[in-house]
């Protein structure tokens, strides 16, 4: 079998990822394999429409592809973006069309579910037959086990293509709305209070409904916005995954383009930020994937934290859940009170001109009270696993992190609950005796609520 790799990492075969795939190709040596780096050559892949040509070829004359990648920042790296979106602005397609097909992830295992979804869509666009996924812990190559199970998931791809296995597609086409939103006029502005509201997009027609909102939700505030475009900041290129930024937040492009300058004294800086990207395919235009890309010189910190943001969407976001779950849980870990998210959905133009009314009344009244809503198991979960790496194995990779979690009580593990270890100390010795366990036992629905009762009668 003829097996294309088109290999996701900036970083070429310097990959932890293709690693992984080395393995397989290793261990099944019966079929030819060839891999495009097509992340670290994509500048070259976008001007140079041969290089493209001869990608497409070789996927024509595949039996399988595999979608090899990194997990950044809940998605592919913003370099793999690109590729996948030049595939469908160059009518592309057809090169895919009935190709068996798996994708293999490296990661911490930190939202490498919405990645995976989200190619696996793609996937489903392209018309292919999509055989599974396999997210890899990095160091599961290193365990014998974990190559076993890498084992049988490559074997059985090529047991799909050999028997011609029947596959279901998971994600309907995305379906897009003609209506044009046309705005109505502001009634009542909204005081901000002096505070510097950021409104970033990637807007690149002004005269489209996503346009007409940021225009609309403008006029809203008494004390104007601020409006930056992503496209008009000079970003010379995605995250190298080179992991330097790790020991003391500073990143390799420092001094070579106007990224940390913008992020530093515009994004961060501003009191509340409506968001504003473009939906393309399934997730949003690449140029902001950069957007949270190039950010991880921050390391695992909450940039946005005590911050209110607001999302403005054109398009189909009822459709893909899987950026509805992105959305709420970027909000989440990134510290911020997500107030809403507005699209123009409703098809009816004063619907959305109450929409974003509403917005703007709620953000800057939950910014005068301070509020942050209680965090979801997204902020939960992703909590814990940044936690205890950067408390375990990476910390000497990740000082700077270290250092930020200590400081503001981070590293919150449950063996450091004095009172709950005191509390459970004491209710076990009591039920080592049977009769007091089965008195313990008929008492629990009661004794749970009883402090919440207290409160709501005292309080």
């Amino acid at each position: 079998m003829k097996i294309a790799i088109l290999n996701g990492s900036p970083k070429g075969d310097l990959s932890i990822t293709m690693q992984y795939v080395h393995f397989i190709a290793k261990k099944f040596p019966q079929h030819s394999y060839r891999t495009h780096d097509v992340a670290q050559q994509v500048h070259k892949l976008a001007r140079d429409e041969k290089a493209f040509e001869a990608v497409m070829e070789d996927i024509r004359a595949s039996d399988a592809v595999i979608w090899s990648f990194p997990i950044y920042a809940f998605l592919v790296p913003a370099q793999y973006k690109r590729f996948i979106e030049l595939i469908f602005d160059r009518n592309a397609k057809k090169h895919f069309k009935n190709k068996y097909t798996v994708t293999l992830s490296t990661s911490m295992r930190f939202f490498d579910h919405t990645a995976h979804n989200y190619m696996q869509g793609i996937c489903d666009d392209l018309d292919m037959k999509f055989c599974g996924a396999y997210s890899a812990d990095m160091q599961d190559l290193l365990d014998e086990a974990q190559r076993e199970k890498l084992l049988i998931f490559a074997e059985d791809l090529f047991r799909a293509v050999g028997d011609k296995r029947p596959t279901m597609k998971m994600y309907p086409p995305l379906v897009h709305s003609s209506f044009t939103y046309k705005p109505g006029p502001v009634v009542k502005k909204v005081d901000n209070r002096g505070k510097r509201i950021l409104i970033l997009t990637d807007l690149e027609k002004p005269k489209t409904n996503l346009g007409r909102m940021i225009q609309r939700i403008e006029a809203a505030f008494t004390g104007g916005t601020e409006v930056i475009n992503l496209n008009d900041i000079d970003i010379k290129g995605g995250c190298l995954g080179c992991i330097q930024c790790g020991f003391d937040n500073r990143c390799v492009y420092l001094g070579k383009d106007g990224f940390i300058d913008f992020y530093d004294k515009s994004y961060r800086t501003a009191d509340a930020v409506i968001f504003a990207p473009r939906i393309k395919d399934r997730y949003y235009s690449w140029t902001w994937k950069l957007l949270y890309d190039r950010g991880f010189y921050n390391g695992h910190t909450p940039v946005l934290k005590g911050k209110q943001i607001l999302y403005i969407l054109s398009g189909p976001l009822g459709q893909i859940p899987n950026l509805q779950q992105m959305i709420a849980a970027s909000s989440e870990i990134g510290g911020a009170n997500l107030v809403g998210i507005v699209t123009d959905e409703s098809g009816d133009s004063k619907t959305i001109d109450a929409l974003l009314q509403s917005g703007a009344e709620q953000m800057m009244r939950f910014d005068e009270l301070q509020y942050v809503k209680p965090p979801s198991f997204l902020y939960v979960g992703g909590h814990k696993i940044f936690r205890d790496m950067v408390f375990g194995g990476a910390r000497f990779v990740f000082q700077a992190d270290y250092n930020y979690y200590r400081k503001n009580k981070m590293f919150d593990f449950p063996h450091r609950d004095k009172k709950a270890i005191a509390f459970n100390k004491k209710m076990m010795d009591l039920m080592k005796d049977p009769a007091t366990k089965e008195e313990i036992r008929k008492m629990m629905k009661k004794e749970m609520v009883r402090p919440h009762q207290k409160v709501v009668a005292t309080k």
